[in-house]
């Protein structure tokens, strides 16, 4: 999580008084710019985010980002897991260029680096082809057959 410290934006105007963003919201704007990146499946959550969303809760925006801000210096880690079948390179690129550009867009910050930490790949989940009420693949139990063993 973010320090708990709120970042002052630099005014034009000083004498409108002083704009301060929370780390939180920085952290849930490169949540959800990051989640609507194609090839992204899922961002990388910790223990007692999932235990909230197995309860129903709900999904913690900010998951699998971590803020860091060292003298005035803003930098970002993301954890995301990708789609089976997409280009790792371009999708890490991808999500560098989407944070920095909306930080960039929503609150005039220029972050200092985005880094990407890929902690997995998720595949399609494929159909079983074993009948679970027919397991071994005997004949349908329902089906007559004679006495030689043969089916009628």
């Amino acid at each position: 999580m973010a320090e708990s410290s709120n970042i002052t934006l630099q005014s034009k105007e000083p004498s409108l008084g002083q704009i301060q963003i929370a780390p939180e919201v920085l952290e849930i704007i490169v949540g959800i710019a990051v989640s609507q990146i194609d090839g992204v499946n899922r961002m990388r959550g910790s223990i007692s985010s999932s235990v909230n969303e197995l309860f129903g809760r709900k999904k913690p925006l900010s998951k699998g980002v971590k803020l860091t801000i060292v003298d005035d210096q803003i930098s970002v880690n993301v954890y995301a897991y990708l789609d089976y079948g997409v280009s790792v390179p371009k999708v890490a690129l991808a999500i560098q260029d989407k944070v920095k550009q909306q930080i960039l867009f929503m609150t005039d910050l220029a972050l200092s680096e985005v880094n990407v930490h890929i902690t997995g790949i998720v595949t399609e989940k494929t159909e079983s082809g074993i009948d679970p009420n027919n397991l071994f693949g005997d004949a349908d139990p329902e089906t007559p057959e004679n006495e030689d063993g043969e089916e009628s």
